[in-house]
């Protein structure tokens, strides 16, 4: 047998992919404590938190509009699965939190679905998972956007889209009420 052969199997790391985006980051500077562009280790029964406090946050935002411990994101595995996920909770009693337009008030805590964007004051992280299969480990990727997250994305709006290209407008123009139809009416 070769030492190919015989070497151990590699496992694959999950990793979080954390893009930051505030309007004042050029003059302020609140970011010069993260280390963008290199992945860092996190065990997995640590928690990741992010704050002003850098004797508790493992990653620090050099900003007094933010709480000392704005949000922490914990690694867990699913019950009955092999799959991993991350838990996000607010811990600032207040900075709105809001994931994905979901407002997260002090000390609530939601699944951290495979991408979203968080926002805190004028803060925006776009995070995003690439699953992995080690257990004891996950890393995080740090990056910088240029552009706000929110326009650049153009993540979808929450108001409905119709079916077809008929305005309510027509219909109120008309002086009607949309009704519903069985297709068979037609």
């Amino acid at each position: 047998m070769s030492s190919f052969e015989e070497a151990e199997t590699e496992e694959t790391v999950t990793c979080l992919h954390l893009t930051f985006y505030h309007p004042g980051q050029q003059e302020k500077l609140m970011f010069r404590c993260l280390n963008f562009g290199k992945r860092e280790q996190v065990r997995a029964e640590d928690t990741a938190t992010f704050g002003r406090d850098s004797g508790t946050c493992h990653y620090s935002l050099v900003d007094t509009r933010v709480s000392r411990v704005q949000f922490s994101l914990q690694f867990y595995r699913k019950l009955h699965t092999s799959e991993y996920g991350f838990e996000i909770k607010n811990l600032s009693k207040r900075t709105r939190l809001t994931v994905n337009q979901t407002e997260l008030g002090y000390l609530n805590k939601i699944d951290l679905p495979w991408r979203s964007v968080i926002c805190f004051g004028d803060y925006q992280v776009l995070a995003e998972i690439q699953e992995g299969e080690a257990m004891d480990y996950f890393e995080t990727h740090l990056h910088l956007a240029e552009a706000p997250i929110l326009q650049e994305n153009c993540l979808p709006s929450l108001q409905p889209v119709p079916e077809k290209e008929i305005s309510p407008s027509f219909f109120l123009s008309q002086g009607e009420s949309p009704t519903e139809m069985d297709e068979n009416d037609l």
